[in-house]
C-alpha cells in the first residue's frame, strides 16, 4: 500500500483524577461539546467514546470518569470500573494532571498507567492558571521519574493552548487500520443518552455546593415529530429533602434548569425542543447493582 492511502486509526484514553480537566479536553480537541462539565468531582459516570477524524487519521477518544481512591457506593466502583477498562483497551493514554498539584489519587493513577505498558503523554492541563510558571520545572522532573518514557506537555484546554501539539504527539502512536467509524461520526452514545448528561450537568452547576451526588437522569420518552423533538426526563434521587431542594420555591429551580437544558438541547440536535421533568425519590439507587444496571450505569 502507497504511503498516500494508508490510514490510522486507534483509541485514546483520556485518565486522571476526578475534576482535573479530561472533559473539557474531550471538547476542545473535538471542537464541540459532546462531554458535560462542572467543577464538581464526579460528574463523569462514564466512557464516552469523542470521535475526531482528519484526513487519513481517525482517533477516537474515550472519556473517563475520574477513578477514586474510596469506593463506598457501588456507583463508584462501577466509575473506577468504566475508567480501568480505559486504560487497559486503548492505544495510547492521555494522563491529565492538574498544574503543579499532585495528590495520592494522581499517584494511584499513574501507578495503573505505568502498569498497562502503553504509550503514555502526560498532559498538565490549566498551565494558564499557574501563578508562578516556575515551579512547573521541577513538577515536570517530577512526572518524568513516576512515569518513565512518558512524553510530557504543558497546556490549557480550556484555551486550546498547545492542543494541536498533542494531537500531534497522539498521532503519532496510532496503528496502521482501517476507520473504526464513518469519518462524519461523532460519537458512539446516543441522543437519549447525551439528553439525559445535558439534564444532569445542569442540576450539577445550578445546585452547587447544595448538588445531591445520589442524582440520576432517565429519558422517558424522545420522539421527533415533524420539526420538534418530545423529550421527557425523569430525575431521580434518594431522599425527600433533595427532591425538595431539586424542584426550589413553587419550582423556580427545576424550571431553570430544564430552560438551559433546553436550549443545550436545541443547539446539539439542531431542532426545537419540548422538555419535561419530572423528580422522583428511588432509595439507594446509587449503590444497588441492580438499579444500576437498569440506569445504564453497568454493561
Amino acid at each position: 500500500m502507497s504511503d498516500d492511502t494508508r490510514t490510522f486509526c486507534g483509541y485514546v484514553g483520556i485518565v486522571g483524577r476526578p475534576n482535573v480537566g479530561k472533559s473539557t479536553l474531550l471538547n476542545h480537541l473535538l471542537g464541540f461539546k459532546l462531554s458535560i462539565t462542572s467543577r464538581k468531582p464526579q460528574t463523569t459516570r462514564h466512557n464516552v467514546l469523542g470521535i475526531n477524524t482528519k484526513g487519513p487519521r481517525q482517533l477516537v477518544y474515550v472519556d473517563t470518569p475520574g477513578l477514586h481512591l474510596n469506593q463506598p457506593k457501588a456507583i463508584n466502583r462501577a466509575m473506577n470500573r468504566a475508567a480501568d477498562s480505559a486504560i487497559r483497551d486503548v492505544d495510547v493514554i492521555v494522563f491529565v494532571v492538574d498544574r503543579d498539584r499532585w495528590t495520592t489519587a494522581d499517584e494511584a493513577v499513574a501507578d495503573k498507567v505505568v502498569a498497562s505498558g502503553l504509550p503514555v503523554i502526560i498532559a498538565i492541563n490549566k498551565v494558564d492558571r499557574l501563578a508562578d510558571k516556575n515551579s512547573l520545572l521541577p513538577h515536570l522532573e517530577k512526572l518524568a521519574g513516576l512515569v518513565p518514557g512518558a512524553e510530557i506537555i504543558p497546556l490549557s484546554a480550556l484555551h486550546s493552548t498547545n492542543l494541536d501539539k498533542l494531537e500531534t504527539m497522539i498521532g503519532a502512536h496510532l496503528p496502521e487500520s482501517v476507520h473504526f467509524f464513518p469519518d462524519d461520526q461523532v460519537t458512539d452514545r446516543s441522543e437519549r443518552f447525551l439528553a439525559a448528561e445535558i439534564v444532569r450537568e445542569k442540576i450539577t452547576r445550578q445546585l452547587g455546593a447544595e448538588v445531591p451526588y445520589e442524582v440520576t437522569v432517565e429519558i422517558e420518552e424522545f420522539k421527533r415529530e415533524e420539526r420538534v423533538i418530545h423529550i421527557g426526563a425523569l430525575i431521580l434521587v434518594e431522599r425527600e429533602g433533595q427532591k425538595r431542594i431539586l424542584i426550589g420555591t413553587r419550582g423556580d429551580r427545576l424550571k431553570k434548569i430544564g430552560q438551559q437544558a433546553r436550549l443545550d438541547m436545541e443547539k446539539l440536535f439542531e431542532s426545537k425542543v419540548m422538555l419535561k421533568l419530572w423528580v422522583k425519590v428511588r432509595g439507594g439507587w446509587s449503590d444497588d447493582e441492580r438499579a444500576l444496571k437498569s440506569l445504564g450505569y453497568l454493561d
